[in-house]
């Protein structure tokens, strides 16, 4: 096992990359290279940045990768909602995968400041 895999925060990410590879599976197929695709290179990018940020040689560079995860985040968050607006994710799966974003969220930001407090 790597360091990064004992991180809570990796592990709910990886279960989030689950949940909407589940969901977008039921996309149009229209949307398979457009919508679909870029919400799935998201959510991956969050557990991605998670891992290589927990094998840099510096806190510092630890929280330039946390950071970037954020931006990952709420990128998710939007493409949710625009799934959401064109009628391809359900209001209550849309809030389901939302309160599971806004938990990483919330332990990112935990992350961030304690990486910077004890930096």
């Amino acid at each position: 096992m790597y360091h990064f895999e004992k991180l809570e925060i990796w592990q709910k990410a990886m279960e989030l990359v689950d949940k909407i590879y589940d969901y977008t599976e039921t996309f149009p197929v229209k949307e398979k290279f457009a919508l679909c695709d870029q919400i799935r290179r998201a959510v991956v990018s969050i557990p991605i940045n998670i891992a290589e940020g927990a094998g840099r040689n510096s806190k510092r560079e630890f929280v330039q990768f946390l950071m970037i995860t954020r931006g990952s985040l709420y990128e998710v968050i939007t493409l949710l909602m625009i799934a959401r607006r064109r009628g391809y994710l359900p209001e209550d799966s849309f809030k389901g995968l939302l309160v599971n974003v806004e938990s990483i969220g919330k332990m990112l930001s935990k992350l961030i400041a304690s990486m910077r407090t004890n930096g």
